[in-house]
């Protein structure tokens, strides 16, 4: 088995730990097992997710010939997160993240299962439908806080381009897999079958990840509503995490629309509704395709440094390409530019995460990540009521482009104030903290005040 142990860093003149400006290959990402373990187990979960989406709306609208109640079936998977998703993600922090995502696995198999027996009316199915993602903020908060306590840091930030860039492609892998079985063959099938990647996912898990205890010691615990603040306090009150965060927030404002108006924006250059499904999926299918190639290009072949100062450049590309789209003349140009628009933000996500996840102190980031998911449900449900409100008084290219020409001028600001991250500390970044050690934070000196307050 693989060292999943983090090496030392080589140090600068001034004695300060320095990043490893060498490639990391899939090959030597992949040589770590327990990252195999969870990476596969993410394809599975994501894989079965986008497929059953794509089943349970074409099930609700076959039952109900309603597209709101179809519209809401999709949009109950953004409850969650939204209602209390922090709260949940926090419940991660308080036992062994190998048992919360077995568990949440096992426990929303049960539901989906349920789901995808015959006769089962609408209203069940969307009571179903919101149990079973209820277990989706801790499952997700858990896999983000165990990454960095198996992967070193030379391989860590490759790790989340590639998680990254395979969940954009399972999204448009599940969309058209459950589309097609929904439509072709049976929608339950499709139900069933993402039961069935719960399981299989949870049994990755148990076999192949190994057992750690859980980032908060019992007699650490507080009310989970203080320690759900706590994560709040940490994320927004230290200032590079707060930069992050208002950057990946205000980016996900204008990279949703593609997807969310892609109907309706499909609609202005096709009255044939055949012609008319085919530009919406490829209006839909380019951003996720481009941020693939982004996500991989970069996180494949770009060294650390150059990462960093990529992500400048890329920020402001990604509104800039979705702003020109008001002058797109048909479908083909819209996806183009969204595309670009996806290979940036591509580029700059999986250095922006590693940043984050690594300036967290070891158990604070599975609350973290609740905030972050959070926000990020949060803006995208926003944005794409927000437009689509908008449009109902206006035209789609123009509401997006001026939506998008206010983000440029919103991430020119961001950028000009983000700060650079400290020099990383020597000790192992991912290590938690021993008996006597529980404001440990990685790395060096990013949040020491921040932390300690915390922990009392």
């Amino acid at each position: 088995m693989s060292d999943d142990r983090p090496a030392a860093q080589p140090a600068d003149r001034a004695g300060r730990a320095r990043e490893p400006d060498s490639r990391v290959t899939f090959r030597d990402l992949f040589a770590v097992r327990e990252y195999r373990a969870v990476y596969f187990s993410l394809v599975i979960n994501w894989l079965g997710d986008y497929l059953a989406r794509a089943a349970i709306v074409t099930l609700v609208y076959q039952q109900s010939e309603s597209v709101l109640l179809s519209a809401a079936s999709f949009a109950i998977s953004y409850l969650p997160w939204i209602v209390g998703g922090p709260v949940l993600a926090a419940l991660a922090e308080r036992y062994p993240y190998r048992r919360v995502l077995i568990v949440a696995d096992l426990a929303r198999a049960v539901p989906i299962a349920i789901i995808a027996l015959p006769g089962m009316p609408i209203y069940a199915i969307l009571i179903l439908l919101f149990v079973a993602m209820l277990g989706a903020p801790p499952t997700q908060a858990a896999r983000s806080a165990l990454l960095p306590l198996i992967l070193d840091r030379r391989k860590f930030v490759t790790g989340l381009a590639v998680n990254a860039s395979t969940a954009q492609a399972a999204q448009v892998l599940g969309y058209l897999a459950g589309a097609v079985i929904a439509t072709g063959i049976n929608a339950r099938l499709g139900i069933a079958l993402d039961a069935l990647s719960f399981l299989l996912s949870a049994a990755i898990i148990a076999l192949w990840v190994h057992p750690r205890p859980a980032a908060a010691a019992l007699d650490q615990r507080r009310h989970l509503l203080r320690e759900t603040a706590a994560g709040f306090r940490l994320v927004f009150g230290t200032r590079l995490l707060r930069s992050i965060a208002l950057m990946v927030f205000a980016l996900t404002t204008f990279t949703i629309l593609p997807e969310g108006l892609a109907a309706g924006w499909a609609a202005l250059f096709h009255s044939d509704p055949g012609a008319r499904g085919f530009d919406q999926g490829l209006i839909m299918a380019a951003g996720p395709v481009g941020f693939v190639i982004g996500g991989l290009a970069v996180g494949r072949l770009v060294r650390q440094p150059v990462r960093r100062r990529l992500v400048k450049p890329c920020a402001v590309l990604t509104p800039l390409a979705l702003a020109l789209t008001m002058f797109a003349p048909n479908a083909a140009t819209v996806a183009v530019l969204s595309a670009i628009s996806g290979v940036a933000l591509g580029g700059l996500m999986p250095t922006l995460n590693g940043e984050f996840v690594l300036a967290l102190p070891h158990g604070y980031r599975a609350r973290a990540y609740g905030v972050m998911q959070g926000g990020l449900q949060f803006t995208q449900f926003f944005a794409v009521v927000s437009t689509g409100a908008l449009a109902q008084i206006s035209s789609i290219p123009l509401v997006v482009g001026l939506w998008s020409a206010g983000g440029l001028v919103l991430m020119l600001v961001l950028v000009a104030n983000l700060p650079q991250p400290e020099p990383a500390d020597p000790a192992d970044p991912a290590a938690p903290p021993g008996p006597t050690d529980a404001t440990h934070v990685t790395p060096g000196r990013v949040l020491p005040s921040t932390a300690g307050k915390l922990e009392r």
